[in-house]
């Protein structure tokens, strides 16, 4: 059983890597913002907070299942459910995001629409990772640990890649207002958790 586990420690490892993104929508800054862009941001964050918990346990559930003793078997039912949890979780995201509308800032609306692009392109993203580890032979060994090999790749690019637009729609105001917001502050102290 040694083949897989390496390889799923790596999967673990990328994951963590893409709890980064969920942190990009938990603004951190000082208390200067107008009472309609705090209303934007508390709409934003009480959308997102239960999303980040969902790409926390998903997170959780795929390095739980990498212990020495997992099947591939197991390991494939596990990881592409938590790849299903994460596609939902940032298709949910950026349904929250459009139907806040834009921030009362500078480019608001441009900003808005980028972010929930880029989310929804995460979230086709993870919905293909699910695809691909469902096709994974699990009867060999070695072929089911080169899969997850190239899967782990796949999520090394998405937490490397991905963020730009969020963090753009954060800069300045924005950022401050949503660093107010409580739903705002636990989404991203669960967030940072995940990446430690």
């Amino acid at each position: 059983m040694e083949g897989t586990n390496p390889v799923n420690k790596k999967l673990a490892a990328a994951l963590s890597g893409g709890a980064v993104l969920v942190l990009a929508l938990t603004g951190c800054g000082g208390d200067d913002s107008s009472d309609k862009l705090n209303s934007w941001a508390q709409q934003v964050c009480e959308g997102v907070q239960p999303q980040a918990k969902k790409i926390e346990a998903a997170n959780a559930a795929i390095q739980k299942q990498t212990s020495d003793s997992s099947q591939p078997a197991d390991v494939q039912k596990t990881d592409a459910q938590a790849f299903q949890d994460m596609s939902d979780a940032y298709k949910a995201m950026g349904t929250a995001v459009r139907k806040a509308g834009a921030p009362d800032v500078e480019d608001g609306e441009k900003k808005q629409k980028a972010a929930v692009a880029e989310l929804n392109q995460l979230s086709t993203s993870y919905a293909s990772l699910k695809k691909q580890v469902e096709e994974l032979d699990t009867e060999d060994q070695a072929k089911f640990a080169d899969g997850l090999k190239d899967i782990a790749t796949e999520l090394n690019k998405l937490s490397e890649s991905g963020n730009d637009a969020l963090k753009a729609l954060e800069e300045g105001d924005v950022g401050q207002a949503m660093a107010q917001q409580a739903s705002c502050k636990s989404a991203s102290a669960s967030a940072s958790a995940t990446t430690s």
